[in-house]
């Protein structure tokens, strides 16, 4: 695939503070570019050949920050940043084609977050007999965010209704709203996992019968965070497997091609809320994670994951920079083994 992402930014929610300098930037990621693809993936540490290569996709598989649900009749829709989200469908989970987006006329409160009216990192599923979309609507760098809400009864593209907002930050947070996650547990609760940068995940309860905060429990809970180094971590899924809960995030950089540095780790907890930790038993409140994917061979920066229950297994739905295409973000599928009680991709 040629054709550029026109969404794709460098670090879309890193701090300002924590940007270097744009020419910097701009010098790094050119000579980045410039370099020959072997001597590209051989900046890639050796030990991350163990990883597995995404399974085979065609068509159009330029997409960043990626949710896909099957639904009912086979079909798969996968949802994307940019465009007003972007749609694309399947039938084999094999070939996609792009299908318009999700939002054809922007809600006009879009505009008090991004001037843009570009909407990011949806997250897809099915509840009740409607489908349901959270995403998140900012600028590149700002905590002046909003986590929103849609509906459909079919799922497709344009036919989406918006709900409005569920959950903000703004400018003095020390959070983000951001990059939102619905997790419906087994005792009928809801949860929404989301954030990025500044202090971490968080996670807020639901309320099933509007999709928004629930007035009972306005707790902002505290999942993952970087308090020293970077704080480069956000985009979270979590679920719910053999008695434990999951919480995968995407860490480092994302969003700037072949200089990308984005990683997806996880922990698990016996509590939807935490606390979460690595296989080391390092809590993922303090730097933990234990690795399911990194940067091998020409897929660079996986990232920007969801998890999907289908007919043959969990599925890992992620974006990857092709280091063989100058970066291009493009859409990479694996399967998950949970032996052993971690999620391993194959």
């Amino acid at each position: 695939m040629s054709r550029t992402f026109r969404t794709a930014r460098p670090s879309r929610s890193t701090p300002h503070t924590a940007y270097p300098p744009r020419a910097r930037r701009t010098s790094r990621r050119a000579a980045l570019l410039a370099l020959p693809a072997a001597l590209l993936l051989a900046l890639v540490p050796s030990s991350a050949s163990a990883y597995p290569n995404p399974g085979r996709v065609t068509g159009d598989i330029v997409v960043h920050d990626p949710t896909m649900i099957r639904t009912s009749s086979g079909q798969y829709l996968l949802y994307s940043t940019g465009d007003g989200l972007q749609a694309r469908t399947s039938t084999d989970r094999i070939a996609f084609s792009r299908a318009g987006s999700a939002f054809t006329t922007p809600p006009s409160w879009w505009s008090a977050y991004s001037p843009a009216k570009d909407p990011w990192a949806p997250d897809i599923s099915y509840h009740g007999g409607k489908y349901l979309m959270y995403y998140a609507v900012s600028t590149f760098g700002s905590a002046t965010s909003a986590i929103g809400l849609a509906g459909s009864a079919t799922g497709q593209p344009g036919s989406w209704s918006d709900y409005g907002t569920v959950y903000t930050s703004s400018s003095g947070s020390d959070y983000n709203a951001i990059d939102p996650n619905l997790l419906v547990d087994d005792d009928g609760t809801w949860w929404l996992a989301f954030g990025s940068w500044w202090t971490g995940i968080k996670m807020i309860r639901i309320d099933p019968s509007t999709g928004k905060q629930y007035g009972g429990d306005t707790t902002r809970y505290s999942l993952a965070s970087r308090p020293t180094g970077t704080k480069a971590v956000e985009g979270p899924a979590v679920v719910k497997r053999n008695g434990y809960y999951y919480l995968f995030a995407s860490y480092d950089t994302c969003c700037a091609g072949t200089s990308s540095t984005y990683k997806i780790k996880v922990g698990r907890a016996a509590s939807r809320t935490g606390p979460y930790v690595d296989k080391n038993g390092v809590n993922m409140m303090n730097n933990g994670g234990s690795l399911v994917l990194e940067s091998h061979d020409r897929y660079l920066g996986p990232g920007g994951q969801s998890v999907l229950p289908d007919s043959d297994g969990d599925l890992l739905v992620y974006h990857y920079y092709d280091g063989q295409d100058n970066g291009t973000p493009k859409l990479g599928v694996n399967l998950l083994s949970w032996s052993g009680g971690w999620p391993t991709a194959y």
